[in-house]
C-alpha cells in the first residue's frame, strides 16, 4: 500500500512541471505554446545539471571534438525542438489538421500510395528526430492512415496525454510486447500502415553501427517487411528554420535483401539526417547503453 501511495505521489511529482508549463500556455495561439513549450525545455538542458550531463556524455560520443560550449549550445537547441515535438504530440489532434505546415516529398511517397492502391500494407520506418509526428499527418493527407507502435509511459499522466495524442495521429496504436506484435503483423497483413520508430536500445538486437558506434537495433521492421512482402520506407519530418512548418520526405523504400543489411541500411539513414541536423535528434535515448 505504501509502495503504491509513494509511486502514485512521485508519477504526480515528475509529471507537474510539464502540466504547468501546458497550464501557463493554454490560452494563447498554438505555435506560440509550441515555442513557449520548447523554450522551458531548452532552459531545463542549458542549466539542468543531470540533463546537461546526460546529454554531454551522448554527444561527446559522436562529436569528441567539439567544443563543451558548443555542445552545450546544442543541448539546449535540442531541449527547444523536443519542447515543440512534445507539445505538438500532446496536442496532435489539432496538430493534425495544419495541413499547410507540412510540405511532402520523395518517392517513397509514391511507393506508399502504390502499396496502399493494390492492398498491400507498409512499413514506414522513422527515429525520435524533428517532428516524427508529421509523417503521419501528410500520410492522412494524402487518403491513407498510419498506425503506430510506441512503448507505453510508465508515469500513468504522461501515458494519457501520449497515448491519446498519439491516437489522434493515427490507429491502431500497438504497445511493444508480444500482444502488440501479434496485433502488428495481423494490421500488416490486412493491408495496414504502421511507423515505427528504429533507434531505442533495443536489447535483444544485435549490434549494428548508428552514428558511428555499435548500438543494439532491432531487426523486427525488415524481418515483417521481408516476410510479407511490404515496402519499408524511411521518411522524416525535418522542422524548418521557422520552427513552424516541416520538410515531410519519404526515402526510397530499402531493397529487400536480408534483415540486418536493411536495418544497417535505415541506420545509415538515420544517422546522415541527424548529422545533417544534430540538434533534431533525441540525445536522450541512452541510445548506445553499455554496448
Amino acid at each position: 500500500m505504501f509502495s503504491t501511495t509513494l509511486k502514485s505521489v512521485l508519477h504526480h511529482a515528475r509529471y507537474f512541471p510539464l502540466w504547468s508549463a501546458l497550464t501557463v500556455l493554454r490560452w494563447r495561439a498554438f505555435d506560440m505554446r509550441s515555442r513557449g513549450l520548447g523554450t522551458t525545455l531548452g532552459v531545463i538542458m542549458r542549466w539542468f545539471p543531470p540533463a546537461r550531463r546526460r546529454f554531454d556524455r551522448e554527444a561527446r560520443r559522436v562529436f569528441p571534438d567539439m567544443p563543451r560550449a558548443e555542445r552545450a549550445k546544442l543541448g539546449q537547441e535540442m531541449g527547444r525542438q523536443m519542447g515543440r515535438t512534445l507539445f505538438e504530440i500532446y496536442h496532435d489532434a489539432e496538430f493534425q489538421t495544419q495541413h499547410h505546415k507540412f510540405h511532402a516529398s520523395g518517392p517513397g511517397l509514391e511507393a506508399l500510395k502504390q502499396a496502399h492502391a493494390t492492398g498491400k500494407g507498409a512499413i514506414i520506418v522513422s527515429g525520435h528526430f524533428g517532428q516524427w509526428e508529421a509523417v503521419r499527418a501528410v500520410i492522412k493527407m494524402n487518403g491513407m492512415e498510419s498506425g503506430a507502435v510506441y512503448r507505453p509511459n510508465k508515469n500513468r499522466h504522461y501515458e494519457r496525454r501520449l497515448r491519446a495524442g498519439i491516437e489522434a495521429g493515427g490507429k491502431p496504436i500497438l504497445a511493444t510486447g508480444r500482444v502488440g506484435t501479434m496485433a502488428l503483423v495481423r494490421h500488416l497483413r490486412t493491408g495496414g500502415i504502421v511507423s515505427i520508430l528504429l533507434d531505442e536500445k533495443y536489447a535483444e538486437g544485435i549490434r549494428l553501427p548508428f552514428l558511428g558506434h555499435d548500438a543494439f537495433t532491432s531487426l523486427s521492421a525488415a524481418h515483417l517487411s521481408l516476410k510479407y512482402g511490404l515496402p519499408m520506407i524511411p521518411a522524416y519530418g525535418i522542422r524548418a528554420d521557422d520552427g513552424n512548418s516541416f520538410r515531410v520526405e519519404f526515402e526510397n523504400p530499402i531493397p529487400h535483401t536480408d534483415a540486418v543489411t536493411m536495418t544497417r541500411a535505415f541506420n545509415d539513414s538515420l544517422s546522415a539526417r541527424i548529422m545533417a541536423n544534430p540538434d533534431q535528434w533525441y540525445w536522450m535515448l541512452r541510445r548506445w547503453g553499455d554496448v
